[in-house]
Order: C-alpha cells, then sequence, then structure tokens
C-alpha cells in the first residue's frame, strides 16, 4: 500500500503530493486525512495524507511513512472538500488551504509542546474489598479518613489531599491513580430558555423553520434592537431538537463578550467557542471537543467557520456586512463563501444577518437569489435615537477643535442624569504624526511608506503597518530643536482631552493598546455594564453588537476619516460604521440621542445615516457602482506583485499585466500597474493592477499560469486577492 502525502512546505514549487510505502503494522489504520510524519531529503518533516494506493510505478525505492502523528484525528471527507474548494477559489497552496483549517497545536509541522492538559484524580481501587481496608487501617486514622472521603465523594483530585497517607494507599493498590483530560474551558451557566418572540420575530422564525431541511440563503435585514439574537437562539433550539448542530459566526472578538453569556446561559456546555484571543492550548481544546462531538453549538470568528462540526443542520453569519469576514493574509477566502459551501453540502439554511447588509447581498436578496426577512421595528417598544450632524468649520472657529459645544452639553446632560456615552473615534494613539516646526522633520516607518503613529502611554512611535517600533525623543532628532508638534486625533488624545474637560467622568477605552491582555475585553465590558464607567472611547471595535441599556448618546468624532479612504467601498463602509455604531444608543426605554461631527455635513451618506434611510442609501450607491464597474454589478480581482527593488518590481509588473491583457476574455478590464496603497510595506515595494469581469472562464486559469510562472522567482511575489474587501 502506497500514500499520496502532501507536505508541509507552502511554498508553490512543492505543492504537489510526494508517494510513500505504508508500513505493513499501518495499513489496517492508516486513512485519507491523517497527519503522518514523513522522510524528505535528510529530515523529518508532516503532511496529511490525500490518497491510498495499492501499486505505483516508479523505478527507485520509496521512503516510507515514519509514523501516524494521531489515529483519532482525521479530516473528514467534507473538511477535505473545503480544503480543495479554498484552493480553488484563492489560488493558494494545497498545504495552506489544509492548515487554514486548523488551530496551531494541530497543524502538520513539528510541536515542541503537548497541548492536552490533563487531570490527575485519585479514586479507590473496585477489586479491592472496601469493609476489610477499613478494618486494616482502624491504626492510621489518616488513611481511613481518605478510604471514607472516597468512598463517599467517588473521586478526588489528587492535588486537593495529596499527602504520605494518600501515597501509601496508593502504593498498598488500595487507591488508584489516573489521569485524565481536562478542557481550559469550561461553562457552568444556569440555564434560562424563556423568550417571547414579537410578532415580526414569529414571522421570520417561521418562515425559517419550514424550510430547516433545504439549503436556502436567508438575508435577515433587521435594525439595531430589533432582536436578531433572539431569533437566532430560537432556531438553533428547534435545530437542536431535531438531533443536528449549529454554527454561528460573529464578526469581532468583542461581540463574543455578551453573545457567548447568553448562549451559554441557554444551550449550556453544548456550547464551544473559538477566536483568536483565545490561547493556544484553550483553542485546541475547543476544537478537539467539536471533533469529538461533545458540543452541538458552535460561536466564533472568521476561522470558526472551518470547526469539524457534522450534521450541520444551521449556519448563522451575524453581522454580515464586517470586513472581518474577509481574510487579508493567505489564503484571502471570505467566511461567507466556506459558509455557502457547507450550507449547500448539508442541505441546510444560511442566515445571513445586518442592520447594513453589504450591496452585493442586498442586490442578490433584491434579484430573488437570497430570501429577503425584514425586522424593521426594535423589541420592547424602543425607538431608533435622534441623529444630529454637526458641521465642525465652524466650531473650530470658536476653538472647539475636538468636540463641538452641542456634544459637549449633551455629555454634561449625560452625566448629571447618571446615563452613559459612547464616543468612536475610529483611529488609536495619541496623534496621526509628529512633525518638527523647525525644519520639517516626520517620523516615518524605516520598513514602510508611512509616517509613524505616536502613543503617549508608551511614549513609542509605532507602524500600525508592519510593528515598527521607536521611543519618541524630546529633540528632533533631525535639527536637534525642541519643536516637535503633535498632529493628527487618536483615542489617547481624546480620552486625555474629556477628562481635562470634565475631571470626575470615570472612561474606559477600548482599542487595540488597551485590550492586548487576556480577558481585557471582557472586563471591560462587564464593567462598564455595571456602570463602574460613565463614558467608553473606542474604535470600530465598539460599534457592532454591544447592549447596553444605560447608553443614551453616542458621538461619531471626526467623521470625515472614514469618508476619505481611497477605496471604492469607502461609503459603504462609513454608513455602516455610523449606523451600527450609532445603533448602541437609546435601546431600552430611555430615549436615544447621536451627534456626528463632520467637515462635509451637505455629504449624502452622513445624511441617509441621520435619516436612518438604507434603501435610499443603497439605491444612490448602486447607481455609482454601476457607473464606475464595481461589486455587485463586476467581480473584482486585485493581483499584487511585490519585490525588494523598486525598477525591477514595477518592470516585472507591466510583464503580468500584459500577458493577462492578452489572455483574457474581450469584455473583461485590465487595469494598472499602480502603485498600491502602501506603496513600500516591510521594506517591500508593491505595485496593484486590478482585474473587473462579469464572467470570464478563462481568468481562473490565466491567473494560476501567473502563478506558476513566478514560483521559482526568488525576487518577485505574486499576491492574488479574489473579491477583495478593499483596494
Amino acid at each position: 500500500m502506497f500514500a499520496k502525502v502532501i507536505i508541509e512546505y507552502s511554498v508553490k514549487k512543492l505543492d504537489k503530493t510526494f508517494i510513500y510505502e505504508v508500513d505493513e503494522k499501518d495499513k489496517d489504520i492508516i486513512k485519507v486525512g491523517m497527519k503522518v510524519a514523513v522522510p524528505f531529503g535528510n529530515k523529518e518533516i508532516f503532511g496529511f495524507v490525500l490518497e491510498l494506493i495499492d501499486n505505483v510505478e516508479v523505478s527507485y525505492n520509496l521512503k516510507k511513512i515514519k509514523k501516524i502523528v494521531d489515529p483519532e484525528l482525521v479530516l473528514n471527507s467534507e473538511l477535505l472538500q473545503i480544503a480543495d474548494y479554498l484552493q480553488n477559489l484563492t489560488l493558494c497552496t494545497k498545504i495552506t488551504a489544509l492548515q487554514t483549517l486548523l488551530p496551531s497545536s494541530l497543524k502538520a509541522k513539528k510541536q515542541e509542546h503537548d497541548y492536552t492538559f490533563y487531570e490527575t484524580i485519585v479514586k479507590l481501587n473496585p477489586l479491592i474489598n472496601i469493609l476489610e481496608s477499613k478494618l486494616a487501617k482502624q491504626k492510621y486514622p489518616q488513611q481511613l479518613k481518605i478510604i471514607e472521603l472516597l468512598e463517599d465523594k467517588k473521586e478526588i483530585l489528587k492535588k486537593d489531599i495529596s499527602s504520605s497517607s494518600l501515597n501509601t494507599l496508593i502504593k498498598n493498590n488500595i487507591v488508584i491513580v489516573e489521569k485524565r483530560i481536562k478542557y481550559r474551558l469550561n461553562n457552568n451557566s444556569t440555564l434560562n430558555t424563556s423568550f417571547k418572540l414579537t410578532s415580526l420575530q414569529e414571522k421570520v422564525f417561521e418562515e425559517v423553520k419550514r424550510n430547516l431541511n433545504n439549503f436556502k440563503t436567508y438575508l435577515l435585514y433587521g435594525i439595531t434592537g430589533s432582536g436578531k439574537t433572539i431569533v437566532y437562539i430560537e432556531l438553533i433550539k428547534e435545530v437542536l431538537k431535531r438531533g443536528k448542530t449549529a454554527l454561528m459566526l460573529v464578526p469581532e472578538i468583542l461581540l463574543t463578550t455578551q453573545i457567548i453569556k447568553r448562549f451559554y446561559d441557554v444551550f449550556g456546555s453544548d456550547v464551544a467557542i473559538l477566536h483568536s484571543a483565545l490561547s493556544a492550548g484553550e483553542k485546541h481544546d475547543e476544537y478537539l471537543k467539536i471533533f469529538r462531538g461533545e458540543v452541538k453549538v458552535v460561536i466564533g470568528t472568521r476561522s470558526a467557520i472551518f470547526a469539524p462540526l457534522t450534521n450541520i443542520g444551521l449556519i448563522i453569519i451575524d453581522e454580515e456586512h464586517s470586513l472581518n469576514y474577509k481574510q487579508d493574509n493567505n489564503p484571502k477566502y471570505h467566511a461567507k463563501d466556506i459558509a455557502l459551501f457547507r450550507a449547500k453540502y448539508h442541505n441546510v439554511p444560511l442566515i445571513l444577518g445586518s442592520a447594513t447588509p453589504s450591496l452585493e447581498s442586498m442586490a442578490r436578496a433584491s434579484k430573488g437569489r437570497y430570501d429577503l426577512l425584514t425586522l424593521d421595528e426594535r423589541v420592547n417598544g424602543a425607538i431608533l435615537p435622534t441623529i444630529t450632524v454637526v458641521d465642525m468649520l465652524p466650531e473650530i472657529k470658536s476653538r472647539n477643535n475636538i468636540l463641538s459645544a452641542l456634544l459637549k452639553n449633551k455629555i454634561a446632560n449625560c452625566l448629571k442624569k447618571k446615563e452613559q456615552i459612547i464616543l468612536l473615534l475610529n483611529r488609536r494613539g495619541y496623534a496621526t504624526f509628529i512633525n518638527c516646526s523647525n525644519c520639517g522633520f516626520t517620523y516615518k516607518c524605516p520598513n514602510c511608506d508611512i509616517t509613524l503613529t505616536y502613543h503617549a502611554s508608551s511614549n513609542n512611535l509605532i507602524c500600525h503597518y508592519c510593528g515598527y517600533i521607536k521611543k519618541k525623543e524630546k529633540l528632533c532628532p533631525n535639527c536637534q530643536e525642541e519643536a516637535l508638534n503633535y498632529y493628527g486625533l487618536g483615542t489617547e488624545k481624546l480620552e486625555e482631552y474629556i477628562k481635562e474637560i470634565f475631571p470626575k467622568i470615570k472612561i474606559v477605552r477600548m482599542d487595540q493598546d488597551t485590550t492586548t491582555k487576556k480577558g481585557s475585553y471582557e472586563k471591560f465590558i462587564q464593567d462598564f455594564q455595571n456602570e463602574k464607567y460613565d463614558m467608553l472611547i473606542g474604535t470600530q471595535m465598539v460599534s457592532k453588537g454591544l447592549d447596553f441599556p444605560k447608553v443614551t448618546l453616542v458621538g461619531i468624532i471626526n467623521a470625515d476619516t472614514s469618508l476619505n479612504i481611497p477605496d471604492f467601498r469607502s461609503s459603504e463602509n462609513t454608513f455602516q460604521l455610523f449606523t451600527q455604531t450609532s445603533g448602541r444608543s437609546g435601546r431600552s426605554n430611555l430615549p436615544g440621542e447621536v451627534v456626528i461631527q463632520t467637515f462635509n455635513p451637505h455629504n449624502y451618506v452622513l445624511n441617509y445615516v441621520k435619516n436612518n434611510d438604507y434603501k435610499s442609501f443603497f439605491l444612490t450607491e448602486m447607481q455609482i457602482r454601476r457607473k464606475l464597474k464595481y461589486p455587485p454589478y463586476y467581480y473584482l480581482i486585485g493581483l499584487k506583485v511585490i519585490g525588494k527593488d523598486y525598477s525591477k518590481t514595477l518592470n516585472e509588473a507591466q510583464k503580468v499585466k500584459d500577458y493577462i491583457s492578452q489572455k483574457i476574455a474581450k469584455d473583461t478590464i485590465c487595469l494598472g500597474p499602480t502603485t498600491a496603497l502602501i506603496l513600500k510595506y516591510n521594506n517591500l515595494y508593491r505595485f496593484q493592477i486590478i482585474i473587473k469581469y462579469k464572467y470570464d472562464s478563462k481568468i481562473k486559469d490565466v491567473l494560476k499560469e501567473v502563478n506558476e510562472l513566478f514560483a521559482f522567482n526568488k525576487d518577485i511575489f505574486i499576491d492574488i486577492d479574489v473579491n477583495p474587501s478593499r483596494l
């Protein structure tokens, strides 16, 4: 017997299977999908078995598989098909697709650490006579006490009764010791399953319930506060009643905090969670819980779409519009595509939920490709907040540089009424850049073509792209004058400014700088929920899914930041971000208000946000997309040609563009090469080619050819992004 094995190296030139002989002792054990150790050159490396064959025709002696790494862990047929689909979709290597399915502890690579966590328990040996043992230990009260304790408790953690008396009992075989696998995350919530659906929620529930045994894609358009999560919970309950499992994705780790609490309360220990804030050991445990069929509900962020659930009955993607569902590094997949694949595979519904659906999803719903479901009322009679757009130009003249007079007054009123405030500023740090007024020097990243952001709390200048860090000096490093000025506004500076105006205010700031410590998300959310803070300041992580009854005011600072990003989705992303953030206000019986500060008060996007008018925004933006030939009217592919030498990379980029232009269909548009938004990134120059097409049967084959042409090129790297979330 022989096995075709894909090895752990993800380089393009090794993107093929290698044939190994299966040892006689492993012939009855080995299966397709198993992880194995194999010799490669003079090394032992790892890979996955993709095919088993009886005969091969080769003129040389084949090497044998050294060992099966874990006979229990096998990638099933569905997961292997997902890997094939992922490879074809993103044009990545096969091993990259397979590794993406697994947590780091289970990938095909040498593992230096055993991620399995054990607890040691002691219990009475069932083969001994307890009465005789107790009589024999009358003279040894400590040993007798342990026997009686174990007789009562059945088993106890060894660490809880560790003593010389216990060791004697173990030595005499009266007590036996067992090591048992223990999961790091355990839920002990009290189950609470009582929810009463509104008439609108009931209508949505019944529609999906009727089709739980059919593949359908539903777009659930529900305004903020309309109770989409309750509908999800009731549908999952129904799925579990039918003996099936459910998978639900949320876009932010932050969102899992409140949602997981709700799901734990309903489904208890039937829930597993998967997201990047878990430790490697926790991910290992949660993955194995799912793999072993010990849970029926999985909640997680993007990568949870690969959870090894079997017998799936429903897949849900909440906040489906979020860009977080698209992976930025290889393989550049979108979770929605994998969800569609799995829903078809299991012949079950996929629900895409959002208060601000992506244009592509709403366009498909408009054409009948998705079934549209609507929740257009907030639960418990709550109403949408009143939104005011403030022109900051006259405010600047009145020296209200950061907060308008209106927003200051509203904050003061909220504090008097002991209500809470959320402020959104989608830029972390203290200052966007530092410039010397004497010589014009500006701190820039030596690796990337951008300025460094100043973080006052650490006195560091940081590149938010490659992670380069430099301490800020007091004097200008160029002219040695004390003339450094801070420009731009970040969450740190905003927090400092508000504390100056409202000295007694209690503020919690949530951004990447304050939430790096494990558990910090949960603590901040819980503390704000418990009203330990008056104000929450944050980046876009505070915009979605959070539900705080006492929040009655939301302020959006510097609305123009997201509007002015040079990307075809900037208007859509801005509308979604502001509408979602506004939806955090007035979610209970207290009326909510929103203040949006801008230098472009007449911008059409802001006016649609102000009027909570998604439909008009959708129609306007679709007209623009049609004229400019962008999604959903055209598909997009972004291709970057990357290299260390500027001229050589540009020259190769032009060759790539010319090659593609000759091969593609006549109505396919190939633009470029142009410099990427960030030309120099991590000491590599990047040139971009954009392909727009409606239908082109040749396009994937052409891109595969381009990939193969550069597979052995050490100087130039090709990066392909099918349906990019941003250009």
